[in-house]
Order: C-alpha cells, then structure tokens, then sequence
C-alpha cells in the first residue's frame, strides 16, 4: 500500500532562487527597494519573513504602506495581497507596529 504524500501548496511550487521581482505583487520600485536591503530571491524574503523585510525596507527610509507589507506576505504565499484574509492582514500590522 502506497503512501499518501502530502499536497504541495502553491508557495512550495516556486523555486527558492526566484527573483523577488518575479512574485506576485511585486513591482519594479519595491523590487528595487528590496535589493537595497539585500533581498533579492524569494528564499532571502522567505528566511527573513514579510514583517521584518517591512521593518528593514522602513528602517532605510522607504516609503513603504501596509499594502507594501500585504504585497510580501502575498508574494510568499503566490497570493494577490487583496486577497489575504482581513485577520493576517491585521495580525501583521500589529507585528510591524510591536517594538516601535
């Protein structure tokens, strides 16, 4: 009898060495915001996670909106950022804010 492997999901099918500037939600300026902080694949957004990404791309004096921080968590998930559930897009303001 064969074991069931689990489904990928939709995030696990995109290669760890994409280009940031490829994912979803991303668009040349905060591709270009992102490789100044030094987040150039999905896997450097993916080790590093939406939140402190934000907090690094603010950190270096960009202008960046919460639908910049939907955009990241969106782009980790292959998921257009207006399409997150309304408590994660809370959750993450909330964990962009603590520490301020």
């Amino acid at each position: 009898m064969a074991s069931a492997r689990p489904t990928p999901s939709k995030e696990d099918a995109i290669a760890p060495e994409t280009a940031v500037a490829s994912l979803k939600n991303i668009g040349p300026q905060s591709a270009k915001w992102l490789a100044a902080v030094g987040i150039a694949t999905r896997k450097d957004l993916q080790d590093l996670g939406a939140v402190a990404a934000f907090r690094l791309m603010r950190k270096h004096g960009y202008n960046v909106t919460p639908v910049v921080l939907y955009a990241l968590q969106g782009a980790l998930m292959d998921l257009h950022w207006n399409r997150l559930p309304g408590k994660l897009k809370d959750d993450l303001r909330a964990r962009a804010r603590a520490d301020e």
